[in-house]
């Protein structure tokens, strides 16, 4: 167990600091102050970073940290931050480390006890699953699906029994096959599309899987975020069902009390109910 207060030490620290995705007035003065304030800047993209801090008339060395280097950028970096220096991680738009680079070096951070800060900003999914008006209490990020058909669809297949409420993002190239594979697999679900999130031309397109499938892909400009219902299909257990799911879990070395704690937790049972049928089990 490690147990690190991000400001009570000497030691340098990781800020980990979130971007605008399109409107520069969300760029939070804490990130601005922290940008400020570091050693160090790295970022996805240098030229793109350097534009922004410029912006702000922020001046700082930058580190070039993306996909194609992370193993060998997060070793510089973790050299640099042992050092005493503090740095400040970015991403082009949003978080880093969310469908972005930065959670190899995070990780490395926190392999060798450097502190690590994440500084608030904008973010994508989560306005976008707000203003979707589908369910809130429960969901699941699963970012990009594969470029390829048929990894996609298999993907598709994997999250299609999930219950809460799934986000997905896409490309527009690539908006009227995922759209299409979704319709096929997922079914004629409920679905928003949330595009050019805190531009000038933010939309919202809410409807079915099928109606959106059928929209004029030129229509769909700029990053989007999908938000699609979950499985709302409840199958109805019997009795005999609930047996066999629960030898499952004791088979796989689960005692009776955790069996039950698992069946009824995911099939959304009463405990008492799955207890007694348990009870049945063992005495039988």
């Amino acid at each position: 167990m490690k147990r690190i207060k991000s400001f009570e030490q000497n030691d340098a620290i990781l800020f980990v600091v979130a971007t605008p995705i399109g409107n520069l007035k969300e760029f939070s003065p804490r990130a601005i102050e922290t940008l400020n304030s570091v050693d160090y800047v790295a970022s996805e993209d240098t030229r793109t970073t350097s534009s922004l801090l410029l912006q702000f008339n922020i001046h700082k060395p930058s580190i070039s940290y993306h996909e194609h280097n992370e193993q060998e950028a997060s070793e510089k970096i973790i050299k640099l931050l042992k050092e005493g220096n503090s740095i400040a991680l970015t991403s082009d738009a949003g978080y880093p480390g969310i469908s972005d680079p930065g959670s190899i070096l995070i990780k490395k951070c926190i392999e060798n006890d450097i502190a690590v800060s994440v500084i608030n900003g904008s973010n994508a999914f989560i306005p976008a699953l707000i203003g979707s008006g589908l369910d809130t209490s429960h969901f699941y990020f699963n970012g990009f699906l594969a470029s390829k058909q048929s990894t996609r669809k298999r993907e598709l297949e994997e999250l299609k029994s999930r219950k809460e409420t799934i986000i997905f993002y896409e490309s527009p190239h690539r908006i009227k096959d995922t759209l299409s594979d979704m319709y096929e697999i997922l079914g004629n679900r409920s679905v928003s599309i949330a595009r050019e999130i805190t531009k000038l031309h933010e939309e919202y397109i809410r409807g079915t899987l099928k109606e959106l499938s059928e929209l004029d892909p030129s229509t769909l400009k700029g990053e989007m975020v999908i938000i699609v219902e979950g499985n709302k299909e409840i199958k109805v257990l019997t009795e005999d069902d609930i047996k066999t799911l629960l030898l499952d879990e004791i088979k796989k070395g689960a005692s009776i009390k955790d069996a039950v704690k698992e069946i009824s937790s995911s099939y959304s049972l009463k405990k008492n109910i799955v207890y007694e049928i348990a009870t049945r089990l063992i005495k039988a």
